[in-house]
């Protein structure tokens, strides 16, 4: 009886097994939220953007800013990109003491907002007589 069960070249081979992590040159870095695949290594914006609503602001703010839209903290723990809720104390650094709401307002000394790529592109503006008469003028209708 054999040890393994499919015998194709290639399966299960030792060499390929000791292989591990990206190849020699290397994958640059993704920005959390940016695209993935061709494309994505394009130079987009970073915005920060509040975790309860969506809203862009700007990512330096002081202490007691407050989303714009929502009322949201922003200074906070859910904003912050050492966040993670399977982490012990649910941050990726080390903090010296416990902080109970992750959604309040803290005074964080490792607090990084969260930066994210804009994907929302161009936004379309006008009328629908300026869409109209784009379109004839592509297609050339008089």
């Amino acid at each position: 009886m054999p040890d393994r069960r499919y015998r194709q070249k290639g399966y299960q081979d030792s060499a390929r097994s000791s292989r591990s992590g990206p190849p020699s040159g290397g994958f640059p870095g993704r920005l959390e939220g940016g695209p993935r695949g061709r494309g994505s290594e394009t130079n987009r914006a970073e915005v920060f953007r509040c975790k309860g609503c969506g809203e862009k602001a700007a990512p330096e703010f002081p202490v007691d800013a407050l989303c714009r839209r929502c009322g949201a903290a922003l200074h906070a723990c859910a904003q912050c990109r050492h966040f993670d809720t399977g982490a012990p104390r649910q941050c990726r650094q080390p903090v010296p003491a416990v902080i109970s709401s992750k959604t309040a307002r803290n005074d964080c000394a490792l607090f990084e907002p969260i930066l994210v790529a804009d994907l929302t592109g161009s936004k379309a503006g006008g009328t629908p007589d300026q869409a109209r008469s784009a379109f004839d003028k592509l297609f050339d209708k008089k």
